[in-house]
């Protein structure tokens, strides 16, 4: 496993994980996938999976499974509804030439060269996705896989000891921007539901950077919409790689991406709507977002940004 490198990044929902795959995109040394890396089977079982959807966790995969039934329980949502039937899917609109066939057979193969395991099963997942994508724009030094589920980062654990090489990116967003975009979805969660999952999500990443503190890295989505390039390029320099001048600009198979929906709700990466965003919130939602979040608001430095919000 140590010539397989995956950088794994993990958000709580509407907290800039989209916003950072984007601007990771175009980057020559790194293979990034396509949408949501949704690795998660129907296996997952533990008192999580009653806050996080499944498709989201780490695996676990049935022992007495094949590897072609294997590939077939990894979910991955977004990218087998893009590439079965597109017409439904909201990446409609971007080309690309990817068989789910042509995946299994080279997942297959890799699976069977590697033997199987959930590391070995993670690996050619992420793997052969790029074998079979035909029209993808890798660049000749390519070497580090990156792959994003919201949420992943409460199985840190999990990640490291199945893939120890491998490194885990968690982005967190001021709660009140994150809370207000939340309220945007179709059936969005309560204030107190949303609250409970955002805290557990910022729990499980500090206490892993605490245990891991080389291969864990936590960045504020703040910090990346204000700059990009000098946030991003200090993660690169950490994980061995060069900054480059494409964590300028979010993309999707290196094209440039003028906002990052349809890939994630943040239609504007930018300091000042990430601020008009949060004032979005009535007054008393503000206040109790604040007393839900009040023990992680200094660990992340976001006293500063409350008072921004009067």
């Amino acid at each position: 496993m140590s010539d397989f490198r995956l950088l794994m990044i993990s958000a709580m929902y509407e907290n800039g994980g989209n916003v950072t795959h984007r601007f990771l995109d175009g980057h020559p040394e790194m293979l990034v996938y396509p949408f949501e890396s949704q690795v998660g089977t129907s296996l997952v079982h533990d008192p999580l999976t009653t806050m996080f959807p499944v498709k989201y966790r780490w695996p676990v995969f049935d022992l007495a499974a094949t590897p072609e039934q294997d590939f077939q329980a990894i979910i991955d949502e977004e990218c087998r509804v893009r590439i079965r039937t597109p017409h439904v899917s909201k990446f409609r609109d971007a080309p690309m030439d990817l068989s789910d066939a042509d995946r299994e057979t080279a997942y297959v193969s890799r699976v069977r060269a590697s033997g199987r395991s959930a590391g070995s099963n993670v690996m050619a997942f992420f793997g052969s996705t790029f074998d079979a994508w035909k029209d993808h724009r890798r660049g000749p030094t390519a070497s580090v896989y990156v792959g994003y589920s919201p949420i992943i980062g409460v199985d840190t654990a999990r990640i490291l000891r199945d893939l120890p090489d491998a490194h885990v990116l968690h982005v967190v967003r001021n709660p009140w921007a994150a809370y207000a975009d939340t309220k945007k979805r179709p059936k969005p969660m309560s204030l107190a539901n949303y609250m409970t999952a955002w805290t557990t999500v910022q729990y499980h990443a500090l206490l892993s950077r605490e245990q891991h503190p080389t291969q864990v890295h936590v960045l504020r989505a703040e910090d990346t919409m204000a700059d990009s390039a000098r946030t991003l390029g200090a993660l690169c320099r950490d994980l061995g790689l060069q900054a480059n001048d494409s964590l300028r600009t979010m993309s999707w198979n290196a094209q440039p991406l003028p906002e990052a929906y349809p890939w994630g709700t943040i239609r504007r990466a930018t300091p000042d709507a990430n601020l008009a965003t949060a004032r979005e919130l009535t007054p008393a939602d503000r206040d109790e977002v604040a007393l839900r979040a009040a023990h992680y608001l200094d660990a992340f430095d976001y006293q500063q940004f409350r008072r921004q919000l009067g």
